[in-house]
């Protein structure tokens, strides 16, 4: 006889808004919703009826603050969350779940991690943002002023002490989820927890080739970004690539897509790009489709599930060899891996050989549909057996 599935309380640091997390966090309560599996998702956000219960699954969404404060454009902290501490509890005490599972040191995390901890539950940590990484970037205002030499020291010290910290908070949990394996690795030996791969999926219905659609007047190559316009993102190269492209004579322009601080200063040097903002759904689907290359500069993305948004829509990628987009594009069959300085000739290269391009499309497009959200899930509940009790089971996955 096949045992009950565990009961999850979930603790996500965003959910509406746009990026990874959020991305993530839409699809487990989706395959929650799916599979009929008791599933608590406890949130920041504005609904009228702060708990809504539909079957097995629960959500309470509860608002943030005017004590809140911009992390990102559209991204809030709220240090006096803890107003909502009580609801949280009584909700917890009703749903009563077998495990929590936080996905990182937000309000929300801290918030999952204590109850967690106060009703003896087993905690699930994953991780989605290295803090680390964007401490050191978002302190480069500083780290200009200094000398060169005193300038890296600083920042390698802001770096690692971040990381100490984030690990720290890490550390309470039984188990860790992590989107690659490099970070995987660097999880299990900062944090002594084993730790377990939670990459991304793609809905490779939505994001297809055959939404493409080109003026056949337009003989523009479509260079794209989709992505946060923040500093972590390293964005300002992309108007370094656009300089050495322009030397060669390539007839190409930047179509980006998303939001951020960045944003004026890419304007100012980008001349010839489309800016389309945030896009969603069919709309977003289109802009990747319309695409010829995507280039995603980033050194700082545990995954980018941007990448394989593009690969699914048969455009092949050009990253970086640091964090997770590395661990997506096989380089020379689905895209380039290559430094900052290799960005522009890369892409020239690619350009100058459409057989070639062809081909990486197909292989894009063939690698992206092996990735379903279903199996990424089904992966994160068979790793709960480490820590869940002898009496909840994932067998009926």
């Amino acid at each position: 006889m096949l045992e009950r599935p565990p009961r999850i309380a979930y603790f996500p640091d965003s959910f509406h808004e746009v990026n990874g997390v959020a991305h993530t966090s839409r699809h487990f309560e989706a395959f929650a919703r799916r599979r009929n599996l008791p599933f608590l998702c406890v949130r920041a956000g504005n609904r009228p009826q702060a708990l809504v219960q539909e079957g097995k699954l629960w959500t309470l969404e509860l608002p943030r603050g005017i004590f809140s404060f911009a992390i990102e454009k559209d991204l809030r902290f709220d240090p006096a969350y803890l107003r909502h501490f009580p609801l949280i509890g009584e909700v917890l005490e009703r749903f009563q779940p077998d495990l929590v599972h936080i996905t990182g040191p937000s309000e929300l995390g801290m918030h999952g991690a204590s109850l967690a901890l106060q009703l003896g539950l087993p905690l699930a940590a994953s991780w989605h943002t290295n803090v680390h990484e964007y401490a050191s970037r978002r302190a480069g205002w500083l780290l200009r002023m200094l000398p060169r030499r005193q300038s890296e020291a600083t920042g390698q010290t802001i770096e690692d002490t971040a990381m100490l910290i984030t690990s720290g908070f890490y550390a309470l949990a039984g188990v860790l989820f992590a989107p690659n394996p490099q970070l995987c690795r660097q999880l299990e030996r900062a944090t002594g927890r084993p730790c377990h791969l939670m990459p991304r999926g793609v809905d490779a219905q939505l994001f297809h080739p055959a939404h493409r659609s080109r003026n056949a007047a337009d003989r523009d190559t479509v260079l794209g970004f989709v992505g946060r316009l923040s500093v972590e993102k390293n964005v300002a190269l992309l108007a370094r690539i656009q300089q050495e492209l322009d030397q060669n004579g390539q007839g190409f322009r930047f179509r980006i897509v998303g939001q951020g601080i960045e944003e004026a200063w890419l304007r100012e040097r980008l001349p010839r790009a489309e800016f389309t903002g945030v896009l969603r759904g069919e709309e977003l689907a289109r802009a990747y489709a319309g695409m010829d290359l995507f280039v995603f500069p980033s050194h700082t993305d545990t995954f980018g599930n941007v990448v394989l948004e593009a690969l699914a829509s048969g455009v092949p990628a050009v990253v970086t060899p640091n964090g997770g987009p590395a661990s997506i594009v096989r380089d020379g069959v689905t895209g380039r891996i290559v430094s900052d300085e290799g960005f522009a000739p890369a892409i020239a290269e690619l350009l100058a050989d459409s057989a070639r391009l062809d081909g990486m499309r197909q292989a894009a497009r063939s690698y992206a549909l092996t990735a379903s959200w279903d199996s990424v899930f089904e992966g994160v509940y068979a790793a709960y057996r480490a820590i869940l009790p002898a009496s909840a089971s994932t067998t009926v996955l």
